[in-house]
């Protein structure tokens, strides 16, 4: 019984904190992603309009990428920034190819 109590607090402890998931995150209106000190987008989940370009910047010692859906990569090194273009409508997964487990975000692309 102790083993089960342990197993579903763990379960649930995971949930609340995310475990790098971006499905619980409110989308926030923005064409800026920052990525502090911290191993993650921030915010992660973000809502423009088509024909908006997003700027992710680097604010990390370390260097990270983002990876949109199908799309190359983009290694952004400490202090460097990187912008990409969404054009069409619809919901875009990305992470950073470093570190997957923690480092993923959506980009939500409204038509205009």
């Amino acid at each position: 019984m102790r083993l089960l109590l342990l197993s579903v607090a763990l379960v649930a402890l995971g949930v609340t904190a995310g475990c790098g998931e971006t499905a619980g995150a409110a989308p926030v209106q923005t064409n800026e992603v920052n990525l502090p000190p911290s191993y993650q987008f921030d915010p992660a989940v973000i809502q423009v309009v088509a024909g908006t370009s997003v700027t992710w910047t680097n604010n990390d010692h370390f260097t990270h990428s983002v990876k949109v859906q199908d799309g190359p990569d983009h290694v952004i090194r400490p202090g460097e920034s990187v912008s990409i273009p969404f054009d069409k409508p619809g919901e875009y997964p990305y992470i950073c190819t470093f570190h997957t487990q923690d480092m993923k975000g959506k980009v939500i692309v409204a038509a205009n």
